[in-house]
């Protein structure tokens, strides 16, 4: 998986001039250049310009201009045969917007998560790898309780912050009978979720809401659809003094409210959970947080006992970094909690 690439570094604008320019003077001529030689050719310039993940730059553009998903997937001989002038063009055009670093998804304009093909567009938030893991955990829950919401056939479920529409699709797709309210601020993420949810035929399962959860009162727009079975959320949680560390690129394309979690990254994850005792049944919420965050958000629970949650679960990311919260009402009923939080002592975080 491209990491550096999910992370969406890059720059806008003023790179491109010379180096692309340059390049392209000492470009062999369409029909004589093959795939696999283009791709050696845009890897030696990428690397030269800085550009992260260079080779599999060029592979991604090169595989997406031959209709293919990767490069390896393409047939030896479709890799040795001599590119068209139209393509050749192509990947001169969508290489130039990497040398602008570009995010690689933004610049196919399409991503898989979950096995599932998503349309990507600036600025919404491109999903990463992590994000699979929370949707994986998810269903692990989903699998453990298969009565709820017997009574319509599957679990209602709200995603808090839904960008592109990944964690909610991806459930959909997986537990069939389920139903989800995605919620997100931001104008651009609700169309883009509502198309995507369209490209997969899965709007008839879906309200997708446009809806501020740190707006005092913003909870009552959610009470019609009913009582939710659980809570999901990649949320905004870097930390606001970090901001100015993020690649360049992440700066420049995708939407800072979808990064920023104000101070120590918590804002939108405090008022998901004063949001959560109002919609919530028993099954939890399930959140995507700094490393940092799990001795806060537990140390934040402890201060707000009326509020009936207990973090009952951490879990580590695929590099080892505590990286997933469970949380649930006190008392609730489930399975051996993974990571206990007992009282003020510190969450044991499985590896």
């Amino acid at each position: 998986m491209l990491r550096v690439l999910l992370s969406g570094l890059g720059r806008r604008g003023g790179t491109r001039g010379w180096a692309f320019r340059s390049w392209r003077c000492r470009l062999p001529q369409a029909g004589l250049l093959s795939a696999t030689e283009l791709v050696q050719e845009w890897t030696a310039v990428f690397e030269k310009r800085g550009i992260p993940e260079a080779r599999e730059s060029s592979e991604y553009i090169m595989a997406h201009v031959l209709g293919a998903k990767t490069f390896q997937s393409l047939r030896p001989a479709l890799r040795r045969q001599p590119l068209t002038p139209g393509q050749l063009q192509c990947i001169q055009e969508l290489s130039s917007r990497r040398l602008q670093r570009v995010p690689v998804q933004y610049i196919l304009g399409e991503w898989d998560f979950q096995g599932l093909n998503l349309k990507m567009a600036p600025p919404v938030f491109i999903p990463r790898p992590e994000t699979e893991e929370l949707v994986g955990w998810v269903l692990e829950e989903a699998a453990q309780r298969p009565s709820a919401g017997e009574a319509q056939g599957g679990p209602l479920i709200l995603e808090v912050g839904c960008g592109s529409g990944a964690i909610s699709l991806s459930l959909l797709h997986q537990l069939p009978q389920s139903r989800v309210i995605a919620v997100d601020k931001g104008e651009a993420a609700v169309c883009l979720t509502r198309e995507n949810a369209q490209r997969l035929h899965l709007q008839d399962r879906i309200q997708i809401i446009p809806l501020d959860v740190t707006l005092e009162g913003s909870w009552a727009h959610l009470l019609p659809w009913g009582p939710v079975d659980l809570i999901v959320s990649n949320p905004p949680y870097v930390f606001h003094q970090d901001m100015e560390q993020l690649a360049p690129e992440i700066r420049s394309y995708e939407d800072p409210a979808a990064l920023d979690g104000r101070e120590k990254g918590m804002d939108i994850i405090v008022h998901i959970l004063a949001l959560a005792p109002r919609l919530l049944k028993d099954s939890g919420i399930f959140l995507e947080v700094d490393p940092r965050h799990p001795e806060l958000v537990g140390s934040w629970l402890q201060g707000r006992p009326d509020l009936s949650l207990d973090l009952v679960a951490v879990r580590r990311d695929f590099c080892g970094r505590p990286r997933f919260l469970h949380i649930r009402r006190s008392g609730s009923p489930g399975g051996c909690p993974v990571g206990a939080w007992p009282g003020p002592q510190p969450a044991r975080v499985p590896g």
